[in-house]
Order: structure tokens, then C-alpha cells, then sequence
């Protein structure tokens, strides 16, 4: 049972330090899995974590800026970025709540949208916030759909009667909504006519409607017909049979397997769950064959990262400025910054960050991690309970025994084979 605790504490949250592991397996498993998916009481770790307050953006109200002004206000732009990147590096790492830190950076890929096209932070803020604080999917998908940074990273912005543009109705049929194969281009090409008529504010921080841009005629979408709008058309998408199969299949990609489909009995169970994300996601750390999938996925950078920060007791806001500013080049470098998914169907899965380029920059990073661990002795079985891993391999066990000097000690410890893959 051991195992299986330890692999639920590694893929529900971000890595279990050696206590909370401890302390799961005495409790067994669906006592874990309940404090996981269910916690009590407010996050009280989170709130060493507070969200900055960024004020509008730097361009709101600006007009005939100069080139040295606009240069000005790219640069503030950028270090606010920073800042809100480096804020949510924080949270995740030391919040208590873990399984709900972990499901909000699932929805960050899944809605994915880039701060690098948006360019606003203050908008790419607003979208965290809005899927921090949905209630259910339903809620989500209802307020992303209006969503000012989704909707500029998709051109929704650009979408009028005049000139529909399918970006933002494309990607909410196949990517957020409805998976392909269940719509057809023509309902693409009328649900960007739902859509018509969004912009969004820089000075409100928000979308506004303009019903001067809105088709408002009468458009046939999923063999329905009706004067669509974009509210209307979410409703209709999320009573399609297919929305909750896929969110099932979603949540099962990035928690249970990459490589292995999910069961068909499983994905039923967790159909029943919907619209529920963490109800969803509880059906599928219960059943037998999620259980099945121990040493199947690999960790995305992020979470072996933020894991790596929480079991050394390493806090990136108490990192020195130029330590933090590596960091957040590394994730980059290795492909997984927050708030810059490389496109819109989110980052990738599985062998892909394996390549030996990334194992190069993760041995960089682990050093820059082990360098501020405060942790004096070790050898390779106190290593091992404090990262979490069940088992050295004889050949990964050969090579830590043979190192003498703590920092490399650590930095082998995190970029093994052991820790990389759960």
C-alpha cells in the first residue's frame, strides 16, 4: 500500500515531503485521498503566498507614445511578469492545499494561453483568478469563454460580423470543450459568429461587449438553431454527451497515463462526477486503474521543480534576486515557464522532456535548488526518504554512493531516473 500512497501523493500534488508521505501512509489511502481532494478549512500556507497587486496595466489610458516610452513600459511589462510568474512558483510551493494548487496549473494548460502574445500581466492575473475561483467546469467555461487574455491570444478581439475569425470557436470545440471528431467546420464557422462582438480593456482590465460587432442573426450549430451568443453557445457545448467524456480524458492524460487510454469504465464513473473538477478527479485517484499506472509518467518541469523546492524546504521568494531570475530562465529553457505555454494546445507530455538538451539545463537547475537546500548530512537512504522515492536502482545507488560532496549528492538525487519519473 506504501506505493500507492506515495504515487497518489505525487501525482495528485506537486511532491510529498517526507513528513506528509509519513503521515499518508499511516493513514492509508483513502484517508490521503480524502484530505487531498477534500481539504479542511482555508489554505493556510497559501496565505504566506498573497497575489500582488500589478495596479492597471502599464499601457492603460496611454495614447502616441513615443518609442523610449514604449520601451519603458515593454520593460515594466516584463518585470511584472516576472513578478507574477515568481509569485505563482511561490504559491504552488508553499501552499497546503496541494491537490487544489495542482488541478489550477492543469487548468492553466488546458486553457492554455501565453503571456508572451497577451503581453498584459494584469489580464494573464485575471485569467489565473478566474480559474482559482470557478466553482465547477461549467462556471469555467462561462467566464473563459469572455475571457480577455483568451480571447487576445486567440484574436477573438479581431472577430466581427463584418470578418468572423474561427480561432477562439476552433479551439473551444476541439481543445477546451468538446475534443475532435464531436463538431463540424460548419459549426466552427457559426459559432465564430456566436462569438463576434468581444474586445477587451486594458484601462478595466477586462472584456467588453460591443453588440455593434455582434452577429445577432440566426446560426444552425450541433443541429441546433438559434440567435447564438457567446454564453449561449458554452451552454449548448456543455450539454453536448462529449464535453464530460473529454474532460474525463483530459484529466486522465495529464493524472493517470499519457500513453494508455483511459478505461471506458473509469471515464463513466467520472461522467457522473461532472461538472465537478475535483470530484472528477477523486473517481479517478480511487480506481484500481490509476493505481496501475506507478512509473508511467514523467514529471513536467514545473512540477519536478516546485516538488523539489517543497522537499528541501527551499522557498523561491526567499531566493536572492539573481538566483530567482536563473530559475525562471531554466524553466523556460526547459520549456515550461508559467503563464507561456508554447501554444494553445499546452505543453507537452511524457518522454518529450527527456531529451539530453533538457537534461543538461535540469542538472543546472537541481544544482541552483541543491545549493539552497539548508541540509547538512546525507547519504544515499536519508536522501532517498527525504525526496520521496521509494528505491534507489543498484546503478543510480552506485553512482550517489560514490559522491561525497552534499550539493552534487542532491543534484544527482533530483535529476535521477527515480525522481524524474512516477
Amino acid at each position: 500500500m506504501s506505493d500507492t500512497v506515495g504515487l497518489l501523493l505525487r501525482r495528485a500534488g506537486f511532491g510529498p515531503t517526507a513528513v506528509e508521505l509519513a503521515a499518508a501512509r499511516q493513514a492509508g489511502y483513502a484517508a490521503a485521498l480524502t484530505g487531498l481532494t477534500a481539504p479542511p478549512g482555508p489554505d493556510v500556507g497559501a496565505t504566506g503566498a498573497p497575489v500582488p497587486d500589478l495596479g492597471p496595466d502599464a499601457y492603460a489610458g496611454k495614447r502616441d507614445l513615443t518609442y523610449e516610452e514604449k520601451v519603458r513600459l515593454e520593460d515594466l511589462r516584463d518585470e511584472q511578469t516576472a513578478q507574477i510568474t515568481e509569485w505563482w512558483l511561490n504559491r504552488m510551493t508553499v501552499a497546503s492545499h496541494h491537490a487544489v494548487e495542482k488541478l489550477v496549473f492543469f487548468w492553466h494548460g488546458h486553457w492554455a494561453t501565453s503571456v508572451k502574445k497577451v503581453r498584459s500581466p494584469q489580464l494573464m492575473l485575471s485569467q489565473h483568478r478566474t480559474l482559482r475561483g470557478a466553482t465547477d467546469f461549467t462556471v469555467m467555461a462561462r467566464r473563459m469563454v469572455v475571457d480577455a487574455a483568451l480571447n487576445h491570444y486567440l484574436d477573438g478581439h479581431l472577430n466581427t460580423r463584418q470578418a468572423p475569425n474561427e480561432n477562439l470557436a476552433r479551439e473551444l470545440c476541439e481543445l477546451f470543450l468538446l475534443g475532435i471528431g464531436n463538431y463540424t467546420e460548419k459549426d466552427v464557422k457559426e459559432a465564430g459568429r456566436a462569438l463576434t462582438g468581444w474586445r477587451f480593456s486594458l484601462t478595466m482590465g477586462r472584456s467588453v461587449f460591443d453588440p455593434r460587432a455582434h452577429d445577432d442573426g440566426r446560426k444552425t450549430i450541433l443541429g441546433r438553431t438559434d440567435t447564438f451568443t457567446a454564453q449561449s453557445l458554452v451552454d449548448l457545448l456543455l450539454t453536448q454527451e462529449a464535453c464530460p467524456r473529454f474532460v474525463a480524458a483530459r484529466l486522465w492524460f495529464r493524472y493517470g497515463s499519457s500513453t494508455r487510454p483511459i478505461p471506458k469504465g473509469l471515464q463513466d464513473k467520472m461522467v457522473r462526477a461532472f461538472p465537478a473538477p475535483m470530484a472528477m478527479l477523486r473517481v479517478l485517484l480511487a480506481d484500481e486503474a490509476f493505481q496501475a499506472t506507478a512509473g508511467t509518467m514523467v514529471k513536467q518541469p514545473v512540477e519536478w521543480l516546485v516538488g523539489a523546492l517543497r522537499q528541501l524546504g527551499v522557498r523561491p521568494a526567499n531566493l536572492p534576486a539573481e538566483t530567482r531570475k536563473a530559475v525562471l530562465h531554466d524553466l523556460e529553457n526547459l520549456g515550461q515557464l508559467p503563464f507561456a505555454p508554447p501554444n494553445v494546445g499546452g505543453w507537452p507530455s511524457g518522454g518529450s522532456w527527456l531529451t539530453s538538451a533538457a537534461a543538461q539545463v535540469r542538472l543546472r537547475l537541481a544544482g541552483r535548488v541543491a545549493e539552497q537546500a539548508p541540509v547538512d548530512q546525507l547519504t544515499p537512504e536519508s536522501l532517498a526518504y527525504l525526496l520521496g522515492v521509494d528505491r534507489w536502482t543498484n546503478r543510480t545507488y552506485a553512482v550517489l554512493r560514490g559522491t561525497q560532496d552534499r550539493r552534487q549528492l542532491l543534484t544527482l538525487g533530483l535529476a535521477s531516473p527515480e525522481y524524474l519519473v512516477t
